[in-house]
């Protein structure tokens, strides 16, 4: 086959709706229009390479993979993994701002509060520590019967002994007493909302 040169010409600064492309397949000849190649075209299985911009939130992910990806600073509604969800920097890993919340009790040791976040501080009713057990419940919408709470003493002159002695759908019962302190004071217990599943 002979090679033909072709020099001379124009320039195409404007494509136009009529524009047309002609091109030989197999004897026959074919023809690329505009709305074909630029007009939602469909693009099978191609290797995109480095894309320096574009919107993406359109998109329907059909089972993608990103093996290794850099998130950098990432927010969502979900995250399931099959295995370990770990942290190597010094924040940890926990609730963020806005996730808790604070309660205070009144009327007495045993008045139960309500605070529907999953993390969170109550304040006890002002009251001289007893190293007899007394129990409250704790209301809270986020609570699942298969969860597991977690307690801590934030503040209180008095050392408390602290335990979750019921957890339910909607509330668990936290169970206190001094180890010894009898000082009148209102001190404040911190807790957090660990979520479980029984299967």
């Amino acid at each position: 086959m002979t090679t033909v040169a072709i020099s001379g010409l124009p320039v195409a600064t404007v494509i136009n709706a009529a524009d047309i492309v002609p091109f030989v397949q197999s004897g026959t000849t074919k023809s690329i229009s505009k709305t074909l190649l630029f007009t939602s075209p469909a693009l099978v299985t191609p290797a995109l390479g480095t894309v320096a911009s574009g919107v993406i939130s359109a998109c329907t992910s059909t089972g993608m993979v990103l093996t290794t990806p850099v998130i950098g600073a990432a927010t969502g509604t979900s995250l399931a993994v099959t295995g370990a969800v770990t942290s190597s920097g010094t924040a940890g890993v926990g609730y963020a701002t806005g996730a808790g919340g604070a309660v205070t009790q009144i009327t007495s040791r045993t008045t139960g509060v309500t605070l529907n976040k999953t993390t969170g501080a109550i304040t006890m009713f002002s009251a001289a520590g007893s190293t007899t057990a007394a129990t409250f419940t704790v209301t809270n919408s986020t609570v699942a019967a298969t969860d597991v709470i977690i307690l801590n003493q934030k503040s209180g002159t008095d050392l408390y002994d602290l335990m979750v002695t019921a957890v339910a759908a909607g509330s668990f019962n936290l169970t206190f007493r001094t180890t010894g302190g009898t000082t009148t004071e209102t001190p404040v217990f911190n807790f957090a909302v660990i979520k479980a599943v029984a299967a």
